[in-house]
């Protein structure tokens, strides 16, 4: 025997169904839209453009020379040499939102990375410009340098003290425009040995510094201290850029890019444009390193990005510091080879292999 009720239940139960399907629908939309406002403590970095080293950039919407030798005999050049960049989204003032940096998380040519760490505290959004700055300025020196050294043009250099951080070791003990000849003891004429030698001092004791002010040399002692960060480094708290005597006057114009990573193709374009016989012929190039005044290539940051952001702009072969090959360990964006180098003449040979269509270095 069946009971069965006067009333079907199943109308109601339908109601009650889409009550609730509304209801979730409701708070799926307020928890994206919270999520689309609401910023997240986080800093994206993600590819930036590129810019051929021997092509031209826009400087008040003229088209001039990335880089001009003035007054010398520039040679013919085919080849596309790319200064790779990194673009950051957000910093203490500006973050970005959740959903921007889900997204990032999911995509292999962006990072995520808390803002505490890109932007130390302390330290201010314009402060981070301006060393960003020097650094940009210290990089197109140096590398002059390095490509001067590589054709074998001398040159005489030294370092000016551009600034002094507000509390740091230098405040009061070094000045702006002073010359530091001299650290521990040894000759100093590039930013690299500079820093070199305060790593190797610590921040135990005292760094000795000599120093030309108003014409005269003087001693004077900076205990360092550990800087802030995510690899923190002995520093004195002081911003000094590279200046050198050059026989040949060169001009670079980037001014939109900061940091030091530029160096490497910076002074492989300049030896590009002075030498008779092409380095690099008409490959697409493209890299990343910093650069001393005598050569050698160190590490950057970034440098996934970069490769991405090369792959983009078309370009064949990348140049990476080898101290960055594990960086790039399984990252093979289609049609670009990563090619390892410590020093700007490793870069020369290796384009001079490709080239001729010969085998290169790469990356194990």
């Amino acid at each position: 025997m069946s009971i069965f009720s006067e009333k079907d239940p199943r109308p109601a139960l339908r109601e009650g169904s889409r009550r609730a399907g509304w209801a979730l629908l409701a708070a799926t939309l307020f928890i994206a839209l919270v999520l689309t406002l609401l910023p997240a403590p986080y800093v994206i970095d993600r590819p930036g453009p590129t810019y051929d080293t021997l092509g031209v950039v826009s400087v008040e919407d003229e088209d001039v020379p990335l880089i001009r030798v003035i007054d010398q005999p520039e040679y013919p050049e085919r080849a596309e040499l790319r200064v790779t960049t990194v673009t950051r989204v957000g910093n203490p003032e500006a973050l970005p939102s959740w959903v921007e940096v889900v997204q990032a998380w999911f995509a292999p040519e962006r990072s995520v990375t808390p803002v505490d760490e890109a932007f130390p505290p302390g330290v201010s959004i314009e402060q981070n410009r301006e060393a960003a700055r020097i650094d940009m300025e210290n990089s197109q020196q140096e590398a002059i340098a390095a490509a001067l050294g590589y054709l074998e043009i001398d040159f005489d250099s030294f370092l000016e003290v551009a600034s002094t951080l507000e509390g740091g070791p230098s405040e009061g003990v070094l000045q702006e425009g002073d010359l530091i000849v001299r650290a521990a003891g040894q000759d100093v004429g590039d930013v690299t040995a500079l820093r070199d030698l305060i790593a190797d001092n610590g921040v135990q004791s005292p760094i000795s510094l000599d120093v030309v002010r108003s014409g005269e040399t003087q001693t004077v002692d900076v205990i360092p201290r550990m800087s802030e960060g995510p690899t923190p480094i002995p520093v004195i708290g002081v911003l000094v850029a590279g200046r050198y005597d050059f026989p040949v006057q060169v001009e670079i114009e980037l001014g939109s890019v900061g940091g030091p990573s530029a160096g490497l193709l910076f002074a492989l374009g300049l030896v590009e444009k002075l030498t008779q016989d092409q380095i690099a012929g008409s490959l697409q190039v493209a890299g990343s390193g910093t650069i001393t005044a005598s050569g050698e290539v160190g590490p950057v940051g970034g440098i996934r990005h970069k490769v991405f952001g090369a792959a983009d702009a078309g370009a064949e072969w990348f140049l990476v510091p080898r101290a960055n090959c594990v960086d790039v360990a399984g990252l093979s964006p289609e049609g670009i080879t990563v090619i390892p180098v410590d020093t700007l003449a490793d870069a020369v040979v290796a384009l001079e292999l490709a080239m001729a269509d010969q085998e290169v270095p790469r990356c194990e």
